[in-house]
């Protein structure tokens, strides 16, 4: 469905009743990365899964400014068109899990929890930086595929390469469905995002961070960093075994329990 708010259309995947639980879809993907896990769910929760601007059916209006401070206030306009005024529990994957955090920064009293999956705190080194910048000039060129066909292969582990290549196969054309413009901007905003790192102790309401064994993009070490630093300590980290950088994807069964697990633990809390 798409949902008309104050900041324009969205495309959002909505599934269920109950608590609700705002999944946010990594780069360079939209809500449809979510749509087996929302079916899966909806007997459990709410599940709410947006299409960040540019992506899927969602508006491309704007995508100049596109940052991921703007795909966090698209957010809140999502949840305010819904009616959705009680506090969240909220899962970001990879770019989706920079757009929590900035999320839980700009608007903590809509948090009832909150789930980064194969993500991470700090911002892009120098050499990171560059390489989004090839990645833009190769795409402006007209070579998105070949972006999506050496992007893909690393976002998920050799297990998943070498048994599942109907995951690879829907990857790819997920990640080929998305319009350059909007690829282009996405990765300029990934490249100026934020240090995350400061705001990671305020966070004050339960957490989870889930990470792929074979994640190389943001590795196990780096989520147990994050995971530390979260709340003052003692965040729990989800190792999914057999799993890259797509975790719900490529281990779907694990990634499901993990975040079931936390929805189900979650005291509520009243709007702030």
């Amino acid at each position: 469905m798409n949902v008309e708010t104050k900041r324009g259309s969205f495309e959002v995947i909505g599934r269920g009743q109950g608590t609700p639980v705002v999944l946010l879809h990594g780069f360079p993907f939209a809500a449809e990365s979510w749509r087996a896990d929302a079916e899966a769910l909806a007997p459990r929760m709410r599940v709410v899964a947006p299409s960040m601007r540019g992506f899927g059916a969602s508006d491309t209006s704007r995508l100049d400014a596109l940052s991921i401070d703007t795909m966090a206030e698209d957010v809140e306009a999502v949840l305010d068109a819904l009616g959705i005024a009680e506090p969240v529990v909220l899962g970001g994957l990879s770019m989706g899990g920079y757009v929590a955090l900035a999320f839980a920064r700009r608007a903590p009293g809509r948090l009832r929890a909150l789930v980064l999956a194969d993500t991470r705190a700090e911002p892009d080194s120098d050499e990171a930086r560059a390489n989004r910048d090839k990645a833009i000039a190769r795409v402006e060129r007209g070579d998105l595929a070949g972006f999506v066909g050496d992007l893909v292969p690393g976002l998920v582990s050799p297990v998943t390469r070498a048994e599942r290549l109907d995951v690879v196969e829907e990857l790819r054309r997920m990640a080929m469905s998305a319009a350059p413009a909007s690829v282009i901007a996405a990765l300029r905003a990934l490249r100026d995002r934020p240090d995350a790192r400061p705001g990671l102790a305020a966070i004050a309401v339960p957490a989870l961070v889930v990470v792929g064994e074979d994640d190389t993009l943001t590795p196990p070490a780096v989520a147990r960093s994050m995971a530390a630093a979260i709340g003052g300590g003692g965040t729990p980290v989800r190792v999914i075994p057999r799993a890259g950088h797509m975790s719900n994807l490529e281990q779907p069964d694990a990634f499901r329990e993990a975040l079931t697990q936390l929805v189900v633990n979650a005291p509520e809390r009243r709007p702030t």
